[in-house]
């Protein structure tokens, strides 16, 4: 599955709100935008319009990855996700995992330290490395990857596999094997300083 951007920001909406104000869910496209456009907890920051939601809500409809409850009776249309863990779909999460991949989608690339403050609203996870091993989990099923880490920062980010973009993957470290010529090469430099260094010393009396 590859969402563009509007589209990760409705999913993730959806599944925010689906736990965090359960007697509001299913949204409208009214509530739906609001939440888009909301100014916390949200990275970037959206301008969204309704008509822009609409048109990406039909997108996601299209690929069966939400449902639209049609109003009757002068109702208001309301929309649900088919994302994850429902019948109509093969991604089925634990509710660690499913709070993960909500904050990825509405925040981007996140470290664990961030993660776990930020999902506490979702899922309870006891400390640091209990994040670290719900990420592992899902990097197992290639749902996440870990990316370089930035210069000065202690802690890699890890970023969900559900966009249209490459990200930057974290590899591990391989250390660079010198040939026994290379070897060779750098013990005679090595001697040569050496014997200009004395050859200096000797000049300056010292």
């Amino acid at each position: 599955m590859k969402l563009t951007p509007n589209e990760q920001r409705i999913i993730g909406c959806l599944l925010e709100k689906q736990t965090t104000t359960p007697e509001h869910y299913p949204l409208s496209l009214n509530a739906l935008t609001n939440a888009c456009n909301q100014k916390s907890n949200r990275e970037p920051v959206l301008s969204l319009t309704e008509s822009e939601v609409l048109d990406t809500l039909t997108q996601l409809e299209n690929q069966r990855v939400v449902l639209l409850d049609e109003g009757l009776s002068g109702r208001v249309n309301k929309y649900s996700h088919r994302f994850c863990n429902t019948e109509f779909s093969d991604l089925q999460l634990s509710d660690k995992q499913r709070a993960i991949l909500c904050i990825m989608l509405l925040r981007g690339p996140q470290t664990p330290g961030e993660l776990r403050t930020r999902s506490a609203r979702l899922a309870e996870f006891n400390n640091v490395s209990d994040v670290e091993n719900t990420l592992e989990e899902m990097q197992s099923q290639k749902l996440i990857c870990k990316l370089e880490r930035e210069p000065g920062k202690r802690e890699s980010r890890y970023q969900h596999l559900l966009g249209d973009h490459k990200p930057t993957v974290h590899e591990p470290h391989v250390s660079k094997q010198l040939s026994h010529s290379e070897l060779e090469s750098l013990v005679d430099e090595i001697s040569q300083l050496r014997t200009e260094l004395a050859a200096i010393k000797q000049h300056l009396g010292l």
